[in-house]
């Protein structure tokens, strides 16, 4: 991705309203996002949820519905029509802009009918604890599809494709994780809760050969109906490794392309994101959930975040090519039970130090660019959110990245409050580009830019005056208390 400075929009967050418009949202403005740098899409799960036309997509009920059948009391899904999908795709991709697929392969919810069948009720906390005998209970493991009646697929799913659930229609006041008869959680998950191969709903059993191989078979479908360049992994902390490495090397094979995979692997350990890059070989990236963390705690203790740390620990400064780089996703936005928000103020300041450095593949959140307004529930009260638009300022700091973040990095991290870094540019896009931030008081760093005798304007506007670099390309790169200028080579 570094090669052409590539960047990835995260096309949706999880308050959007449930009116079936996005995908005719995305044709439209396919172009208009090529032109401003994007690079890729990141869409969300496109298939039938439990909830129909108002399901976000992770609640998997259908994987082969894609708006296409009349399910759940709905044909469309939250964001539109099947049609109106690959419509949007070909517009993406026609405009020059990978496509990615958010694929949710661990639970599926919304059965069509119960079935009983014998559990070993296991300890929430601790589901290598069991909390009682085993037992006959009744859940929701029937899955017909009747509204699709066997296209695409013949396969129904009964109780033996999965492995756990956590609700007994017979006893519903029973807290506990069920672990079916005859089946074991994965090996080789995360140990959260001591196994965290159970996530919710009713837990897909990849030890099945027949999942495994019904899986398989929608991978080889799914790439073949949509012609999708590739895939953001839900929840891969409740996979195994291997399986993901295995769909994939399956659907790539199929599609006669390399497709781009990024996992969700939310945790703040790098030796648990470390093994997860070494259990997959280096193919699959992750999100840099570390990076995430200290930008929101740089943005929330302003005066004691220490800016010459951000990166410490971090995927993206041990292993730059396998770091997502983000700010904010639809998981850490306000209201959801992930919530960690980069407070406002930093906002342009951490867009600046994923979109403007070397390393990492950075994501940048519709909710961020485009601002968002929506009400949710939380702790039992009702809350009205407004997320201010950042777009005017991301939009400059992504012309930087396209046309002068090349060449030479050079850190410039001496002072606690005010930190700078500059790219030298290249052959083709001289001059490069110089950045400073600060968390305190306005300043500048001095810092040796791509240019010698050069006039350097800040592109953000924050600082209107120019700097002058001297003859061997040193020049004092200024911003404002509490904000960022990027600056480059007059033109």
């Amino acid at each position: 991705m570094n090669d052409v400075n590539g960047v990835m929009l995260q096309f949706f967050h999880w308050y959007l309203p449930p009116d079936g418009t996005l995908w005719r949202q995305l044709a439209e403005r396919s172009r208009e996002l090529a032109e401003t740098g994007f690079t890729a899409l990141w869409l969300p799960p496109a298939y039938k949820g439990a909830d129909g036309g108002s399901d976000r997509g992770y609640a998997v009920y259908d994987l082969f519905d894609l708006g296409e059948f009349d399910q759940k009391g709905s044909v469309r899904t939250k964001y539109g029509t099947k049609d109106e999908y690959l419509a949007a795709i070909a517009a993406a991709q026609d405009a020059g802009m990978q496509v990615y697929a958010d694929i949710v392969l661990s639970h599926r919810l919304g059965g069509d009918d119960t079935e009983e069948f014998t559990a070993t009720p296991m300890d929430p906390q601790d589901r290598n604890r069991p909390i009682g005998e085993p037992r006959t209970i009744r859940a929701y493991t029937v899955f017909r599809f009747p509204g699709r009646g066997g296209k695409h697929s013949t396969l129904e799913w009964h109780w033996w494709h999965f492995n756990a659930t956590d609700f007994d229609e017979n006893d519903p006041g029973f807290e506990a994780v069920y672990l079916f008869e005859g089946k074991r959680f994965q090996d080789d998950v995360d140990l959260d809760f001591g196994n965290y191969d159970y996530l919710l709903g009713n837990n897909v059993d990849i030890d099945s050969e027949d999942v495994r191989t019904e899986l398989l078979h929608w991978g080889r479908w799914y790439v073949e109906t949509t012609g999708l360049d590739g895939f953001r992994f839900d929840a891969a902390k409740h996979v195994r490794p291997d399986f993901f490495l295995e769909w994939l090397a399956h659907v790539k094979e199929h599609a006669g392309k390399d497709l781009f995979a990024v996992g969700e692997y939310w945790k703040y350990e790098r030796d648990d994101l470390e093994r997860f890059r070494e259990r997959t070989d280096g193919q699959i990236m992750l999100f840099d959930t570390i990076l995430h963390d200290n930008l929101v705690q740089a943005s929330r203790d302003a005066e004691g975040y220490d800016l010459r740390t951000v990166f410490d620990g971090t995927l993206v400064q041990d292993d730059p090519t396998g770091a997502v780089t983000l700010v904010t996703n639809h998981d850490t936005q306000p209201l959801q039970t992930n919530e960690a928000v980069v407070e406002p103020w930093f906002v342009p300041h951490a867009y600046a130090l994923i979109l403007l450095r070397e390393g990492g593949y950075p994501v940048v959140f519709l909710g961020d660019y485009d601002g968002a307004e929506y009400e949710g529930e939380k702790d039992g009260e009702t809350h009205r959110i407004v997320m201010a638009s950042h777009r005017w300022l991301i939009d400059r700091l992504m012309w930087a990245r396209r046309e002068r973040a090349y060449g030479v990095q050079r850190d410039y991290f001496e002072d606690p409050r005010r930190i700078g870094w500059v790219r030298t540019g290249d052959e083709e896009r001289p001059g490069g580009v110089a950045v400073v931030l600060s968390s305190g008081d306005a300043g500048v760093r001095r810092m040796r830019a791509g240019a010698p005798d050069a006039r350097y304007v800040d592109v953000t506007e924050h600082v209107k005056d120019p700097v002058h670099t001297d003859g061997e390309g040193w020049g004092d790169f200024g911003c404002e208390a509490g904000s960022v200028s990027v600056w480059v080579l007059e033109t």
